[in-house]
């Protein structure tokens, strides 16, 4: 008898995904496996969102917060299998967007993309504001507005400190993907070597042992709800950090073989992150010299400040350093996943003046307008820090839950998908792609629970992390409400007319020469 050998799985040069949107390819195709990986790290950035975030899950519910690390990771790591299974499927520029208007509707799809789009906006300048928590420690030299001790000195500092930085990010993305993934790709590679170094060094000066995780340590007394109440709260911190995975993916239509890449770089970016980043947070706990020096839980201490103390003089500040260059990649890389979302939505018209936003650079390949109008409105936002501090504050935590909220519009579809059979696609498991098989449903489930506790977690009222008055403690449904409130004001009155492939965009009609 003669068996006949199925055929190993094959890709196609051109089995990238778009052309089930019914796009013409367009973007400079050069971004390899690890900078598709440093997108996604740089996006989370283990340096950024840990040594910015430590001193408000610290001085809320002391070393006990830092359990809802892992907690976070579970849930997220979830989401991040779902978006897997999508990246593998459909790894195109704007992601989130295209996954929910494809597994939802076209509303689900728009609603999806402006909260994810307005969120990347806030979000790139609350990571430039993080230049002022790290410049002025390497040199005072760096406080340019007064001394740090006057009433606006601080917050007109961090406003011209991150304007610079907005400004270098929105050059270097106008000039194309290229660019910025060999500085992002170098950033990545310098912070990742810093995180593990930061790490080591600081579990070679424990001072104490485990147990400090397992005690209260008098936090959440005598509020309502006890530690458990102070523990939520807390964990916004790990919460605020680990999103931003799905950039890989965003990155598709310029990566080398997106359909395998983008699934295993969005899982490597969380895992690395995690990982490294969680040794961060447990060692400096156990090495810090003093956990009642109330400097733990305020800017001006947190993470930097027990670094500084563990290490010598110029270990300290050379990691500083290496702190700023992570700040800096992370802006590149939320900057560029915020162009890539804003161009995708323009391509369909589904933005005011989509013909300009989507145009490309002839030179570059990339989309100018829509990284100059992101970088202005960032700095514009930036602005509010100096006289209006706590609804900058305020927009820069709802930035997060919107973020989480659009992530909900992409695996609450996914999972109506599943359950009707329509998802996943057979040519996945055909062609060797990313599938999660029969764990699809739990993980699906697992998901959309996690990011709906979560982003009611993050949106409660309270006056502890919103602060007053009733608007800002209600911010989360006040400031989104009326961020998508303007959004469908658009959609209803002009978009349902105009919404659709520009023609500059769409695919090639069979026997028509496609655009050099």
């Amino acid at each position: 008898m003669t068996t006949t050998r199925p055929p190993a799985p094959t890709t196609s040069a051109h089995d990238h995904g778009v052309e089930e949107f019914g796009y013409r390819e367009s973007l400079s195709r050069s971004i390899g496996k690890f900078a598709s990986f440093a997108a996604g790290v740089s996006y989370i950035s283990i340096l950024t969102g840990t040594f910015q975030m430590f001193y408000f899950g610290y001085g809320t519910a002391g070393p006990g917060y830092l359990w809802s690390w892992p907690l976070v990771f579970l849930g997220q790591l979830a989401v991040a299998l779902c978006f897997m299974e999508l990246s593998a499927k459909y790894p195109v520029a704007g992601s989130v967007y295209n996954w929910s208007k494809k597994l939802g509707n076209k509303l689900v799809g728009w609603s999806a993309g402006w909260l994810m789009l307005t969120a990347s906006i806030v979000t790139l300048a609350a990571v430039a504001l993080a230049m002022q928590l790290n410049l002025p420690r390497l040199w005072s030299g760096f406080q340019i507005i007064g001394d740090g001790t006057g009433e606006y000195d601080y917050a007109t500092n961090a406003v011209i400190l991150g304007t610079v930085l907005i400004t270098f990010s929105t050059v270097v993305n106008a000039f194309g993907v290229k660019l910025m993934s060999m500085i992002n790709s170098a950033g990545v590679f310098i912070e990742l070597i810093a995180a593990v170094l930061i790490a080591i060094i600081l579990g070679f000066h424990i001072t104490r042992g485990p147990s400090v995780f397992f005690s209260s340590n008098g936090y959440g007394a005598g509020e309502s709800g006890g530690y458990l109440s102070a523990f939520l709260i807390a964990s916004l911190a790990s919460g605020y950090v680990m999103y931003g995975f799905d950039t890989a993916s965003s990155l598709g239509e310029e990566t080398v073989e997106p359909r395998r890449t983008a699934p295993k770089a969005i899982l490597r970016a969380l895992l690395a992150s995690f990982v490294i980043g969680g040794a961060i947070l447990v060692f400096a706990v156990m090495a810090a010299p003093n956990l009642s020096d109330e400097k733990l839980g305020t800017t001006d201490g947190g993470l930097q400040y027990i670094v500084e103390q563990v290490m010598w003089g110029p270990a300290s500040k050379v990691f500083l350093v290496c702190i700023v260059v992570a700040v800096t990649v992370c802006s590149l890389a939320v900057h560029s996943a915020a162009i890539r979302l804003a161009f995708a939505m323009a391509r369909d018209n589904a933005l005011p003046f989509g013909e300009r936003l989507a145009k490309l650079s002839v030179k570059h390949q990339a989309p100018v307008v829509p990284a100059i109008v992101i970088g202005v409105l960032s700095a514009l936002i930036l602005v509010l820090n100096i006289g209006q501090p706590q609804v900058f504050t305020v927009l820069t935590s709802i930035a997060v839950i919107m973020i989480y909220l659009a992530y909900l519009m992409v695996t609450g579809p996914m999972l109506w998908q599943r359950i009707k059979g329509n998802w996943p696609p057979q040519d996945l498991r055909d062609g060797g792609y990313f599938t999660m098989g029969r764990w699809g449903m739990f993980v699906n489930i697992v998901a959309v629970v996690w990011g709906l506790g979560m982003a009611i977690n993050l949106a409660w009222p309270r006056e502890a992390v919103y602060g007053s008055p009733w608007y800002n403690t209600w911010g989360a449904f006040v400031y989104i409400g009326a961020i998508l409130l303007v959004g469908l004001i658009w959609y209803w009155v002009r978009g349902v007319r105009v919404i659709g492939i520009l023609a500059s965009h769409a695919a090639p009609t069979p026997g028509e020469v496609p655009a050099a």
